[in-house]
């Protein structure tokens, strides 16, 4: 690692270990909230790319920077310690919907040198250290299900092609400038040991080593991922890359989450990040729980000394992130428990080999 790479996850570190870290909220829904046109997606450099480009959030990065840092200012200056660059869905096979596989390098470069000038500037001018997780979403395409009922032994992704490509975007993040890199959203776990072999191969290519953060998502009530792991088993299958947190974001809102945020709070020996929706989606599939009816859920689960980082995904907004801030402001983090070695292994559900 370069000396300015240790000198920031010290950095973290120490700042992990006196309080409770904030995350920032949703890129997509402050997206929404531009209105943005097709026009505006495009820019002049894809003007006459042959397919629809709106909703292609990733590819603000390159036709409306200003936007997207903007939106990262918006929630660092809200309280946000960290933001995630907005590259969920920058790898080659999230871009191939778009034909635009061949950006994936530079949409993660980019990002993460956007959200840097954005942390850079707001640390300045508080003199606070401010921080940039490099997001890698789980892409479109699982490697443990099949997405053909007649066919329960097909794959539309192998392992490989995965692993190939998160190193690609890794090394986009890792060069623009990215503090840590977050592995998110994860339903299968996969997928996101292909993740984890990637950004390890990346490390060892730069010869850095960042801190790692870890986050699945609980996809419904059954409280399982959609590989059908417990959280337990969901941390068993991934404590071998030894993240500097685990956690669990979207599907779920706070209340919905917090069981499930409980029990990898009490076998995880690492810091444990929530990061949930704005509640449940209505009707129309809008988030809408209110910044102070979220922020009064997650204070909660830091009164009660589950959790190391907060911050919110799906519907949440820099006054949810405001609102959270506070409510954790001067709560002590969760202690990280003692785990005695033993032989721990997982399926579906945990087990643990008798001592």
């Amino acid at each position: 690692m370069t000396n300015k790479g240790h000198v920031r996850s010290a950095v973290l570190a120490a700042e992990a270990a006196k309080r409770i870290l904030v995350l920032d909220g949703a890129m997509g829904t402050m997206i929404q909230r531009l209105k943005l046109t097709e026009a505006d997606f495009r820019g002049e450099r894809f003007k006459d790319w042959p397919r629809d480009l709106k909703g292609n959030n990733d590819l603000l990065i390159l036709t409306r920077p200003d936007a997207v840092e903007a939106i990262h200012r918006q929630y660092f200056e809200a309280g946000a310690d960290i933001v995630e660059t907005n590259t969920f869905s920058s790898t080659s096979i999230a871009q191939a919907d778009y034909g635009m596989e061949a950006l994936a390098y530079e949409l993660n470069f980019e990002g993460a040198r956007i959200a840097r000038r954005a942390a850079d500037a707001v640390a300045a001018a508080t003199g606070r250290p401010r921080f940039v997780a490099g997001a890698i979403g789980p892409t479109n395409r699982t490697a443990s299900i099949s997405p053909d009922v007649n066919n329960p032994g097909f794959r539309a992704v192998t392992f490989d092609e995965l692993r190939a490509a998160y190193a690609e975007a890794t090394r986009g993040l890792v060069d623009g400038g990215a503090d840590l890199i977050l592995i998110e959203t994860i339903f299968d776990t996969l997928n996101a040991k292909a993740a984890v072999a990637a950004v390890e191969d990346v490390f060892e290519e730069k010869g850095v080593s960042l801190p790692v953060m870890i986050s699945g998502t609980i996809t419904d009530l059954s409280g399982r991922t959609l590989s059908g792991q417990t959280p337990t088993a969901f941390w068993y299958s991934l404590r071998h890359a030894r993240p500097f947190s685990i956690g669990l974001n979207c599907a779920l809102g706070a209340r919905e989450m917090r069981a499930h945020i409980d029990e990898i709070g009490r076998v995880a020996d690492t810091l444990v990040c929530a990061y949930p929706n704005a509640g449940l989606p209505n009707e129309f599939g809008e988030y809408d729980e209110s910044p102070e009816a979220m922020a009064k859920l997650v204070g909660e689960f830091a009164r009660s000394g589950l959790v190391n980082v907060v911050g919110g995904c799906c519907g949440t907004t820099p006054d949810h992130i405001g609102a959270i801030a506070q409510a954790v402001e001067g709560v002590a983090p969760r202690r990280i428990p003692e785990v005695a070695p033993q032989l721990r292994l997982s399926g579906l559900e945990p087990f643990t080999a008798a001592a």
